[in-house]
């Protein structure tokens, strides 16, 4: 049995403290990782809060975790000592169910997360189902990469899931940790670029990234200037938004993708069935397009842009992503 040292909070809107827990003896499938950073996520909030009512605390989150292969049960393919890895929201799958075989690991009934159903990232030592080690490439910065396990794979799955091409348009709405990745991979992808938010605050930053184009929804007519334009809109937002409008704004065959926990959508039937226009969602990713992902943002040379606390400074890091504004994600390192 080994022990792991972290951060746990002890209730819900509790502050974490330092931590000392046992881990249960190493699976034959199971790889144990040295954290050496790991990214903090509003799904972290959310269930330090208690948001989705089934928090068991002592609560030990994160689950953008980057760190070193430190011992592998003698089942574990592909994987040696270490080797540098990333885990993100999923620890394990089934790996037999037909989404699991079909390569919708994110999508297996039975898969367990990394902070819902063991003790996550904020510790140094951190176990998943080897499967969901995926290797770091050459050339990314390892203290970058944690978001990317989470944030990243969530705006990059929709590329992929919808075989978008390097002629298409994309709008992004909502500018943030999810958002302004999902410019950089739609750019790099060889997209038209739209980044769309209520105000012109963010429209410098959002061009540097890489849009092309830029709408601000609190100025008048902005959405209805891009109507018939998109053929993929990514909402990033939690927002409950004009959704008609954002139908409107989509091309014939056109795609709204929502990967924020918007309470619902309410949208008109008739425009997307004359556009034969759909709604889509997806969380996270496969096993498979994480490892693509990773690997097409070595070549590209895209990194989130991270803001770094240790990890002793957690409740700093906390607050700030509570009540601050964060450009654009928080890591911790150890």
């Amino acid at each position: 049995m080994t022990t792991a040292y972290g951060f746990a909070a002890h209730q819900a809107f509790g502050e974490f403290k330092p931590f000392e827990f046992d881990l249960p003896s190493l699976g034959s499938d199971d790889v144990e990782i040295a954290v050496e950073s790991c990214g903090i996520c509003h799904s972290d909030m959310s269930m330090l809060d208690n948001a989705w009512g089934f928090t068991q605390y002592p609560f030990v989150g994160g689950h953008e975790v980057i760190g070193r292969v430190a011992a592998i049960g003698n089942s574990v393919l592909g994987l040696k000592e270490g080797d540098l890895v990333g885990l993100g929201w999923t620890s394990r799958s089934c790996m037999y169910c037909d989404q699991c075989i079909g390569g919708d690991h994110n999508l297996c009934l039975s898969a367990q997360g990394t902070i819902t159903h063991q003790a996550g990232g904020f510790a140094d030592r951190v176990r998943c189902h080897w499967g969901w080690a995926t290797k770091i490439p050459e050339g990314l910065d390892p203290s970058k990469c944690g978001p990317m396990l989470c944030g990243g794979i969530t705006v990059f799955n929709p590329l992929v899931q919808h075989s978008i091409s390097p002629m298409s348009k994309v709008a992004v709405v909502g500018i943030g940790g999810l958002g302004h990745m999902a410019i950089m991979f739609a750019k790099a992808w060889g997209c038209e670029v739209t980044a769309i938010s209520r105000s012109r605050s963010k429209e410098a930053e959002s061009r540097q990234l890489g849009a092309d184009h830029y709408l601000a929804t609190g100025e008048a007519g902005a959405l209805q200037s891009a109507a018939n334009k998109f053929d993929l809109i990514i909402n990033t937002t939690d927002a409950e938004l004009p959704w008609d409008a954002y139908v409107a704004a989509l091309a014939p065959k056109g795609i709204l993708h929502t990967v924020g926990a918007a309470p619902k959508v309410e949208a008109t039937v008739f425009p997307m069935i004359m556009g034969q226009k759909s709604l889509a969602s997806s969380p996270t990713g496969s096993i498979a397009t994480t490892r693509k992902m990773l690997e097409f943002a070595a070549r590209h040379q895209i990194e989130p842009v991270t803001e770094v606390y240790a990890m002793s400074d957690i409740n700093e890091a906390f607050e700030k992503l509570r009540n601050g504004s964060p450009r654009y994600r928080l890591v911790l390192q150890r």
